[in-house]
C-alpha cells in the first residue's frame, strides 16, 4: 500500500498499525509450505472472492474490525492484543504457532500476515463499511473482530456475499450460528445456549430450589438470546421468572429498570448486560441496595468486569467465561499464552484477547492444512471437524453450523481475602465439556448456503 492509501484509510476511520517485521529467513519467493508455487496454486483453483488477487506478492492481508469506542471498547482493545500476539507467533513460526498448526513455518503458507485495524464503534453499519474497505481496498483473505452479536451477524452476511472468511470474536447470540449462520463464518466462543445450560445446574445446587429470578437484559439479539436460554434452563429446574427488564445498549441510567426489579420479589438478579453497561448497571444495583437482598448472576461474564467493579462486589457471584488465566496452571499451551501475553502487556489476558488469539491460530491451521488460501477449500478444511489440541483442551468444529465444540467454564467470585494476587478474582467451579451443552443442530434454524 502506498502513502495515499494510508492517508485515505486514516480519514475513513481506519487505524493501521505498522506491519510486523519478520526476521530474515521467510520461506522464499514464490514457494508455499506445501511445495506448490503461487502460480501453480492459482491455476489449480478458480477465482473467487479475493482469490487469487489477495495472495499475490509476499504477504496476505487480515482485516480486524473491533469496537475501540462505545460500551464495548475495553473488550475491543483487548481483542487487538490477542490478534497481534497470534500474528507475531505465526509470522515468526514459533513453537506455540506450530502447536496449533503443525504444518506452519514462518508466516502463513510462506507469506507474512499484514493487517489493518478499524473501529466498528459497536455499530453494524460502521462495521460493514470498514470491512467492505478491507475486502475491496486491501484484498483481505480473512476478516475478524466483534463484541456485539449484531455486528457479528451483519459482518458475517457481508463476508458470505463476498466469499471472504469471517471469524467473529465475541458473539453470544444463538442466532450467530443459528438462523443467521453463514458458510464463510466460524464462531469459536461459547454463547447463550451453552452458557445457560452449563450455568443453570450449578446455581441451583448453590442457591437452592424454587428461586424467583429478575433479568436485566440488553435489548438486542445477544440479550434476547441469553434471556431466552437462561429462562429455559432455570424454569426447567423449578425456578420462576419474576420480571425481564429490557434496556437499550449504551444505557447510563438504569434506575427505572432497577426499581422494577426491586419491586419484583425476586431472589436472584441475572444481569445480562455486557461491557461498560454491565459495570454501570451493577454499580447502580449496589447503590439501590439490590445486591444486599438478591444474589447476582452474570451468565456471560464480560472481560474486565471484575477489574472495574472490584473484588468486594464479586464475592459469590456466578457466571460463565470463555477462558480464565488460571488454566495456565494445568495446561502447557495456556501457560505459554498467558506468560507471553503478560510479558508483552503487563497484565493477565481477558477472554476477549484469548478468543482473538484462538481464532487466528485456528485460521492458520485451516489454511496450512488445506495448503491453499482458496476460500471454499479453506471452508471445507474447517468443516472436516478434526480434533484440534488447544489451550482449552481438544476441540472440533461442527460442520453443520460452524460452531466450535469447546468447554464452557463456570466461575464464582472469590472472597477478597482468598485472592492470591490482584488478578485472582474467580474460581473455576466447573468445566463443562462442549458435547454436553451444544444445542441440537436444528434448534436455532441454521441453513448454510453454498460455498461457491
Amino acid at each position: 500500500m502506498n502513502n495515499d492509501d494510508d492517508k485515505k484509510n486514516q480519514k475513513s476511520g481506519m487505524y493501521r498499525r505498522d506491519f510486523l517485521k519478520l526476521s530474515a529467513g521467510v520461506t522464499g519467493g514464490m514457494m508455499l509450505s506445501g511445495g506448490l508455487s503461487q502460480l501453480a496454486q492459482a491455476a489449480d483453483y478458480p477465482a473467487i472472492g479475493n482469490y487469487p488477487a489477495g495472495i499475490k506478492g509476499s504477504s496476505v492481508f487480515m482485516g480486524i474490525a473491533v469496537p475501540r469506542t462505545g460500551p464495548y471498547s475495553a473488550q475491543g482493545e483487548d481483542e487487538i492484543k490477542g490478534y497481534l500476539l497470534a500474528i507475531d507467533h505465526i509470522n515468526k513460526g514459533t513453537a506455540l504457532a506450530r502447536a496449533y498448526s503443525p504444518h506452519s513455518r514462518k508466516g502463513l503458507l510462506g507469506k507474512k500476515i499484514e493487517y489493518g485495524i478499524a473501529d466498528n464503534q459497536t455499530k453494524p453499519n460502521v462495521a460493514v463499511q470498514a470491512i467492505s474497505k478491507f475486502i475491496g481496498d486491501n484484498k483481505a483473505m480473512m476478516v475478524t473482530g466483534s463484541v456485539s452479536s449484531a455486528v457479528a451477524i451483519a459482518a458475517g452476511k457481508l463476508c458470505d456475499r463476498e466469499r471472504t472468511l469471517y471469524l467473529p470474536t465475541i458473539s453470544g447470540s444463538n442466532a450467530t450460528t443459528g438462523k443467521d449462520c453463514q458458510r464463510y463464518s466460524f464462531r469459536a466462543c461459547h454463547f447463550a445456549y451453552t452458557s445457560a445450560k452449563a450455568l443453570a445446574p450449578v446455581i441451583k445446587n448453590a442457591l437452592g430450589a424454587g428461586k424467583k429470578v429478575a433479568y436485566l437484559t440488553p435489548d438486542y439479539t445477544y440479550g434476547h438470546s441469553v434471556y431466552n436460554s437462561m429462562k429455559q434452563f432455570t424454569e426447567a429446574q423449578g425456578w420462576s421468572t419474576a420480571t425481564n427488564q429490557l434496556a437499550p445498549l449504551g444505557t447510563s441510567d438504569f434506575s427505572t429498570y432497577l426499581l422494577n426489579i426491586a419491586n419484583s420479589g425476586a431472589d436472584v438478579l441475572v444481569n445480562i448486560a455486557f461491557g461498560r453497561d454491565a459495570v454501570i448497571s451493577t454499580k447502580q444495583a449496589k447503590q439501590f441496595g439490590l445486591l444486599d437482598k438478591m444474589t447476582l448472576v452474570m451468565p456471560y461474564m464480560a472481560p474486565f468486569f471484575a477489574d472495574e467493579v472490584g473484588a468486594d462486589m464479586l464475592q459469590g457471584v456466578y457466571g460463565t467465561t470463555e477462558y480464565w488465566w488460571t488454566l495456565a496452571e494445568h495446561n502447557h499451551l495456556a501457560k505459554a499464552f498467558v506468560s507471553d501475553f503478560e510479558k508483552r502487556n503487563g497484565r493477565k489476558p481477558g477472554w476477549s484477547a484469548h478468543v482473538a488469539f484462538l481464532q487466528t491460530m485456528l485460521w492458520a491451521r485451516a489454511v496450512e492444512s488445506a495448503h491453499t488460501f482458496h476460500p471454499p477449500t479453506v471452508v471445507a478444511e474447517y468443516e472436516k471437524g478434526n480434533k484440534i489440541t488447544t489451550d482449552i483442551g481438544d476441540v472440533h468444529w461442527r460442520a453443520e453450523d460452524h460452531q466450535l465444540v469447546r468447554p464452557v467454564y463456570v466461575i464464582r467470585g472469590k472472597k477478597p481475602a482468598a485472592m492470591r494476587n490482584k488478578a485472582d478474582f474467580y474460581d473455576i467451579v466447573d468445566s463443562v465439556p462442549g458435547k454436553d451443552v451444544m444445542p441440537p443442530i436444528e434448534l436455532f434454524g441454521c441453513k448454510l448456503g453454498s460455498a461457491t
